[in-house]
């Protein structure tokens, strides 16, 4: 009998998410049998797969407790509940720079100016966020204070980071690992305007292409990879890697690759830019897990 996946999403992303369809018919050409789900469907029948993998749950930040308790729920579950209650909330960066690994200087709640990174342009957003809610880029530290206090008032955990002058030119780099192997990269255009302050309706896909990372971007991303299963609560140390992981690096004013985000909760993929590797080895690596 064909191992029974299912692929996790939520209303929008299965209408929306580029990588579904790649990633189910990958799947279903290798002889496993694939159901595209919501995860906050109650006709699911969690028990009765033999894996269901965390996609597009586009809508897990407002709605973390509800979507942390349904993945304590789920028997097989990859990414697995302790590694998204770890990645779910972005103060988990504390724990990779604590590890001495290059993460952006960030600032967490911040309510005067002389308590801002030093720079000359800042990026707020909350440390729970999907798709760029909530997040703006401002060169008035009056302006950027002002919205700490609106997300702390608001009762969320505010971050503020400095905005690299490299994003402008060269954008983010998405760094894609798959069953523990480095798969493929993107490069990801700038996201964020100079003054057009919060947005709701960004694309974060909308500029995408595939690109070869350096020597530097590589060594980086294996380094956070490596040690995430030490740094997540109740995982066993030495424990196998994720099943898929997104890190997005960008350059410093050094020129030096640097952590933006961690992404192993419902990052795309970008299997639409990867090349036909990638996809053999998210079919290898799915497989393998179902055992």
């Amino acid at each position: 009998m064909s191992a029974r996946v299912a692929l996790v999403s939520s209303e929008r992303g299965l209408r929306v998410d580029p990588d579904l369809p790649i990633a189910a018919s990958a799947l279903r050409d290798a002889g496993l049998a694939v159901d595209l789900v919501r995860w906050d469907d109650p006709d699911v029948d969690w028990a009765g797969l033999d894996l269901a993998v965390v996609r597009s749950c586009w809508d897990y930040a407002w709605r973390r407790a509800e979507f942390l308790g349904w993945a304590e729920s789920v028997p097989r579950l990859r990414n697995p509940a302790p590694v998204l209650a770890w990645n779910t909330d972005k103060t988990h960066l504390r724990d990779l720079a604590g590890a001495g690994l290059p993460v952006v200087p960030t600032v967490w709640g911040p309510t005067e100016a002389g308590q801002l990174p030093d720079a000359g342009e800042w990026v707020v957003k909350p440390s729970i966020s999907a798709g760029s809610r909530d997040t703006a880029r401002w060169t008035d530290p009056a302006a950027a204070l002002g919205h700490v206090a609106e997300l702390t008032a608001a009762g969320r955990t505010a971050m503020v980071q400095p905005y690299l002058a490299s994003v402008d030119d060269a954008g983010e780099t998405a760094m894609l690992f798959l069953g523990g192997r480095f798969t493929h990269a993107v490069r990801k255009g700038p996201l964020l305007q100079r003054g057009e302050g919060v947005r709701q309706d960004r694309d974060s896909r909308g500029d995408l292409r595939a690109v070869d990372p350096t020597p530097a971007q590589r060594a980086v991303a294996q380094a956070v990879l490596d040690a995430v299963p030490d740094l997540v609560p109740s995982s066993v140390p030495g424990t196998e890697p994720p099943l898929y992981a997104r890190i997005d690096l960008v350059t410093d004013d050094a020129g030096r690759p640097v952590v933006l985000e961690l992404e192993l909760t419902e990052p795309s993929l970008f299997l639409p830019q990867a090349p036909e590797t990638a996809v053999a080895q998210w079919v290898t690596a799915v497989s393998a897990a179902t055992r």
